[in-house]
């Protein structure tokens, strides 16, 4: 069943919910000591895999095919973001891996015209007034060199596997309802994270004992709490717009980053979280639903 209209504010409530959750992402994995991919797998196994035990038990997935494969290749898509991301926070700062992750509107903007969404000139000058705003906030870390450049190039990738993730997510929730969705794209990137883990030698299948609250804290607030959100969103909103909202966690993550690890805040970073609302309001105040 097509979307309807985007129900008035709670498209908003929604965002904000989400990006909210989402930022406390990057300080719960810095208080983590496990291998990146351990983090990831379980992350996305403690979220995806309890919704699809529940679904066959209770409400199976009904789902066409191509909302099958789909669903499955976002989870993939997820999987990747997740392994990339998290190691880039082992190598650089929260602020740097936050930014460069979070530049997926961008690529999502250029790729929409494939769902037949071209961004409207407003939701491209927000797109690039918060763009830059997010590389202000994360300036002073780009030049360190060495890991920190490493740690940047993985935020950067994993931000285009986001992209696709959103990009494939609008595409299957226009027809898909949330539950099956989700059940779907997190219990098929848990299992893909497990099975890694679990073949390629050397890997630790099983995170630190001590990991395992911040584990279940990510999976419980980000992921389920916070991507669900999002993923509600992405019904009644174009992708792009989605991933503008999403602008919003690196300020958050900086602002946490700050008050629990002491990372500062140079006037340079002010500044850029005040592009990042100036782009964020510009971008999304025409979208329908969100005001």
């Amino acid at each position: 069943m097509p979307p309807g209209p985007a129900p008035r504010g709670r498209t908003a409530l929604s965002l904000a919910l989400g990006v909210i959750s989402i930022s406390f992402a990057a300080i719960l994995i810095r208080l983590t000591r496990s291998p990146a991919v351990a983090v990831a797998a379980w992350r996305m196994a403690l979220a995806g895999l309890p919704l699809l035990l529940f679904s066959a038990w209770r409400r199976p997935v009904r789902a066409g095919r191509g909302d099958l494969l789909l669903s499955l290749l976002a989870g993939a898509f997820l999987a990747l973001h997740f392994s990339l991301w998290i190691s880039s926070l082992r190598y650089t700062t929260v602020a740097s891996s936050v930014v460069l992750v979070t530049t997926n509107p961008l690529f999502v903007g250029l790729f929409s015209a494939f769902l037949g969404e071209r961004p409207s000139r407003r939701l491209w000058e927000g797109i690039i007034l918060s763009t830059a705003g997010a590389v202000l906030i994360g300036w002073g870390d780009f030049a360190l060199g060495g890991r920190a450049l490493w740690g940047d190039v993985l935020a950067l990738l994993g931000a285009m596997m986001a992209s696709g993730y959103l990009l494939v997510g609008r595409r299957v929730r226009r027809k898909l309802g949330l539950f099956p969705y989700i059940s779907l794209a997190y219990g098929s990137a848990g299992a893909l994270l497990l099975l890694f883990v679990a073949l390629v030698p050397g890997s630790d299948p099983l995170p630190i004992r001590g990991d395992w609250p911040w584990i279940v804290l990510l999976a419980l607030g980000p992921q389920l709490l916070g991507h669900t959100s999002l993923n509600w969103a992405l019904r009644f909103l174009p992708a792009a717009a989605v991933a503008l909202a999403i602008l919003g966690e690196p300020l958050l993550s900086s602002l946490w980053a700050y008050i629990i690890f002491g990372e500062g805040i140079r006037p340079l970073q002010g500044a850029g979280f005040v592009l990042v609302l100036c782009g964020i309001a510009r971008g999304l105040g025409a979208e329908p639903g969100v005001t």
